[in-house]
């Protein structure tokens, strides 16, 4: 177990839209403030960089193509200078940062994953995850990911695990984290997520929808939360809507996200933020104990003669090459026999 008691940020963060460069910047100096105001792990939300595919939801899939277009070029590679960029920012202010990002998938020119990554205080990264499925209209930016990622980092501040929104549905994703001892977990959202036109009724409303999950987690792992969602800026709105009155009218009437904080219990902790900003809550891990007593699910509290779960972790490639063939083929016999 680490050390029992830490702050936390939760950076309710517009990124550079469709700037992966910038927003990596942006990013950094985020990291940097919250340092110094004592933070010892900084979230950012799901895609920040290089921001949410909003216009998925918006326009028909043959009316798309030029929004794919500009989200893919945009979009980055796990290896690439944004991320390191972050890496070196977590290693400069000695702290842990979680960031979410539209990853280039390097065997397709059209492949994305949705994608997060935890990095630690020395810059390395403890977790890549691509998003299990993409939820709803997002299956027209990104492809599933695998369950390489559903890993609980070990750190000096404690067990840190995380989920990509819509993830936060799955009890199974999230029991998976449950049994590797999770005591702080990350849920990342977008700004909104419009699920019908501002005329009709019961919108999807972010805040209640994430609360409710993110709750219900909190509860029955018996963790802190740590519930980071993006800001939609003006640049952003602008880039998505084009001046068309109808799709800004969706935009304007979409519920807003918030980000916020989670004890144990469920209970709220800490800030809560609707404005662009960052927002802190001090964690002590001691508080996951007692609850514990309650129901442990991943112990006491279960029967595992009656219920038995596996998880498979295994990286998804579109290929498998047996090594040496290729050169098997070109130095045989046959081939150096073979006529010019």
């Amino acid at each position: 177990m680490g050390n029992m008691k830490f702050w936390a940020a939760a950076a309710h963060i517009a990124p550079v839209y469709l700037d992966p460069g910038a927003s990596a910047e942006k990013a950094c100096s985020v990291i940097a403030e919250a340092a110094r105001n004592g933070a010892s792990l900084v979230a950012f939300s799901e895609s920040f960089l290089p921001g949410f595919p909003v216009w998925a939801a918006l326009y028909p899939p043959i009316q798309s193509h030029e929004h794919f277009k500009r989200f893919l070029k945009a979009s980055v590679y796990i290896d690439g200078p944004e991320i390191e960029r972050v890496r070196k920012a977590a290693s400069d202010n000695g702290v842990f940062v979680s960031i979410g990002f539209s990853e280039r998938n390097p065997a397709s020119v059209g492949g994305l994953w949705n994608s997060n990554v935890l990095i630690s205080d020395t810059g390395q990264i403890l977790i890549h995850h691509r998003k299990l499925v993409a939820t709803f209209f997002e299956k027209l930016v990104w492809d599933p990911g695998d369950g390489a990622g559903l890993v609980v980092a070990n750190t000096r501040i404690g067990r840190i695990g995380g989920l990509i929104c819509g993830e936060n549905t799955n009890p199974l994703a999230r029991y998976s984290l449950m049994t590797q001892g999770e005591q702080v977990h990350i849920s990342s959202y977008p700004p909104i997520w419009p699920t019908r036109v501002p005329t009709e009724s019961d919108n999807y409303d972010n805040r209640a929808a994430n609360r409710i999950r993110a709750s219900a987690h909190c509860f029955e792992a018996k963790c802190f939360g740590i519930i980071v969602a993006g800001h939609l800026d003006e640049v952003a709105r602008k880039s998505i809507a084009l001046d068309d009155p109808a799709i800004e009218a969706i935009i304007d009437a979409s519920p807003r996200a918030t980000s916020f904080f989670l004890g144990p219990t469920g209970a709220a902790t800490g800030d809560e933020m609707t404005d662009e900003g960052i927002g802190y809550a001090q964690i002590d891990l001691d508080d996951c104990v007692e609850p514990k007593r309650f129901h442990d699910v991943v112990a006491g509290y279960n029967r595992f003669d009656i219920f038995d779960v596996t998880v498979n972790r295994m990286r998804r490639n579109p290929i498998r090459f047996l090594e040496g063939r290729a050169e098997d083929a070109l130095t045989s016999p046959e081939a150096v026999a073979m006529p010019e």
